[in-house]
């Protein structure tokens, strides 16, 4: 039997944002978007893994400099631990993970725990909005004894800017 795996809501749910600017830089603010990564159906009975991507999309906005420097990061998700990863349906839990690189070898975390995260800055053009999008690469591995259910983890953004 199959299981139905829910889409992993990356900042639908929950979006922090924590500014870093002093009074004396340029003011500037920063948004994020997500579009969720979802796995579909998983059977227990496979060894291969479900390997898709989602994508999160950050938007910043100065009003006095041109220069703008930020980093986005990954919370651990329910499972409190970068190591694995874990939806949650009821009790039961399937393992997962998301990564910064499409050969999946660098987790996306918080920079602890052996994690990487997105470190990036443009020149704005004054009042002028800049978006760019990370892809976010997401894994459940194969062989995993579970039950049918629909599973769910939420991660919460985090920019520094």
């Amino acid at each position: 039997m199959k299981n139905q795996i829910h889409p992993l809501p990356l900042a639908v749910m929950a979006l922090a944002i924590v500014t870093g600017c002093l009074p004396a830089q340029a003011q500037q603010l920063c948004s994020a978007a997500s579009n969720p990564v979802s796995f579909g159906l998983y059977d227990p009975q496979s060894s291969n893994h479900i390997d898709n991507s989602g994508s999160i999309t950050v938007t910043c906005q100065a009003t006095v400099s041109l220069l703008i420097a930020y980093t986005v990061k990954l919370s651990a998700g329910s499972s409190g631990a970068y190591a694995q990863r874990k939806m949650l349906s009821g009790t039961n839990s399937l393992n997962y993970q998301t990564y910064l690189d499409a050969a999946r070898t660098q987790v996306w975390g918080d920079g602890s725990s052996g994690t990487g995260f997105i470190t990036d800055g443009y020149l704005l053009q004054l009042l002028a909005p800049v978006s760019r999008s990370y892809t976010v690469y997401g894994r459940v591995p194969g062989s995993q004894n579970v039950k049918a259910g629909s599973y769910l983890d939420t991660l919460t953004v985090l920019i520094t800017y």
